[in-house]
């Protein structure tokens, strides 16, 4: 079976590996390509990667998925949600972990919430994918990226950097994108078949 590939505008590597992860038991493989986007300013990650991939679509015209991701933190008010990118360059883990020093173990909820936002210059759709979890009280683990290792999914001990085998199969990316590409091949694939 000739896999269907997809452009996917993103400068993560990491991401790309996360989407064919899933993608591929879809017979679809995303391809990454580098092309600068503008990121609104908006607290919903759907909203920011809808308006990402119709700017995308319009330089490139070809079908084209753009993902954006928040973290949610309950007792930051939601900091820093669709400014997570943003925030992890500029304060990192240690930074959250100072901004929740003395919060108790159980008012540390959190979540990460991810979009895919598809175009194909006829449909333009998004899909999501949402963890819950809670914030550490110390980084754990060396695997995975960004907040990995301050996240513990709720149901486990573990941060995501701790368990990357089960972050493949269970985090905020691998939902959006398992819900993206069970859409796709049904909504898409099927319509170049008949």
């Amino acid at each position: 079976m000739n896999k269907k590939k997809i452009k996917f505008a993103t400068s993560n590597p990491h991401k790309v590996k996360e989407a064919n992860f899933i993608g591929e038991k879809y017979g679809i493989e995303f391809i990454q390509i580098h092309i600068e986007y503008p990121e609104i300013r908006h607290e919903d990650v759907e909203v920011v990667a809808k308006k990402g991939v119709e700017y995308v679509f319009s330089k490139i015209k070809e079908a084209v998925i753009v993902e954006d991701t928040g973290l949610y933190i309950e007792a930051l008010n939601g900091f820093p949600g669709a400014y997570s990118a943003f925030v992890f360059r500029k304060i990192g883990n240690s930074g959250i972990l100072k901004l929740l020093s003395g919060v108790p173990k159980n008012e540390r909820r959190a979540f990460f919430k991810s979009s895919v936002a598809f175009s194909d210059g006829k449909i333009v759709k998004t899909f999501n994918g949402v963890l819950q979890g809670r914030i550490a009280e110390e980084e754990r683990g060396c695997e995975g990226f960004g907040y990995d290792p301050i996240f513990i999914p709720l149901g486990y001990e573990k941060t995501l950097a701790e368990i990357p085998a089960l972050k493949a199969e269970i985090s905020h990316r691998a939902q959006a994108f398992r819900n993206f590409c069970e859409w796709f091949s049904k909504a898409v694939l099927s319509a170049q078949q008949s």
